[in-house]
């Protein structure tokens, strides 16, 4: 895609959860072809072969089932992990919002949690402390800001995490469910924010198994199944797809629930 700011190319991710097993010299001598067959089967896929190109100012949607991969595919892309094989490319300041307190000190307040994510996400100290006022507002957290975060419920910090993050003039943000514990109403401000940034050109990437919220919120969207491309395309369509598959099931396992 012309102008892309994030592209991936054939990315795979493999995790190996036995990988540090603890084998004896021994066993490596007598029985290294059973040690190899081990670590093999022991390899879960978690991303396989993926490659898209989301451009300057879009607004991309991953849906899937949970476990489908969508959340490896944006910690790729948002550097926190390195793809087994492939190439993962984004251009500009990122901002994840990856999951709720991740890149949060639980015993730290908020304020001084907004420093240090802001700080992290690019932004110079004076130029976090500048905006907090503005970040607490939009969070609607402010009498709790020297709070410690550990008396923050989980949607007060998911609130102040989309504060941060949109107050840190990104090129890029990366949106992982996360305001699906907001309230509707605090919904409806960061929908309302997100159509801002994109109209100043800001590219967002928002993971969701929800297909209101995709086809509301996208332009495209991508269909992950079992950590595969299933499908991409426009956003309504895709979501509609996914849609019916998922209604399908349901209506096939009540039937076998009725007859069983």
């Amino acid at each position: 895609m012309s102008g892309a700011v994030i592209e991936l190319e054939h990315v795979t991710k493999e995790f190996y959860p036995h990988r540090n097993l603890n084998v004896g010299v021994k066993q490596l001598v007598l029985r290294p072809l059973h040690l190899r067959k081990l670590a093999r089967d022991s390899r879960f896929v978690a991303v396989e072969d993926v490659s898209f190109s989301v451009g300057r100012g879009e607004t991309f949607g991953l849906l899937g089932r949970n476990g489908a991969g969508k959340s490896t595919l944006l910690a790729m892309i948002g550097g926190v992990i390195e793809p087994t094989r492939g190439t993962v490319r984004v251009q500009g300041r990122i901002a994840p919002l990856l999951e709720i307190g991740v890149g949060f000190v639980q015993d730290l307040s908020g304020i001084e949690n907004a420093v240090l994510n802001g700080v992290l996400m690019g932004l110079r100290r004076h130029e976090v402390e500048a905006r907090l006022e503005q970040i607490f507002e939009f969070a609607g957290v402010m009498e709790f800001a020297a709070q410690p975060l550990k008396t923050y419920s989980s949607g007060m910090q998911a609130r102040l995490g989309f504060a941060i993050a949109i107050h840190t003039d990104p090129d890029v943000l990366l949106v992982d469910e996360v305001l699906a514990v907001g309230d509707a109403a605090f919904q409806e401000k960061c929908f309302e924010r997100i159509a801002a940034l994109r109209a100043t050109g800001v590219t967002i990437l928002f993971v969701s198994h929800d297909v209101r919220t995709v086809s509301r919120v996208c332009d495209r969207a991508a269909w992950i199944e079992g950590g595969r491309l299933r499908e991409i395309g426009a956003a309504e369509a895709v979501s509609e797809r996914y849609h019916a598959e998922l209604l399908g099931e349901r209506q096939t396992r009540s039937a076998i629930d009725f007859l069983a």
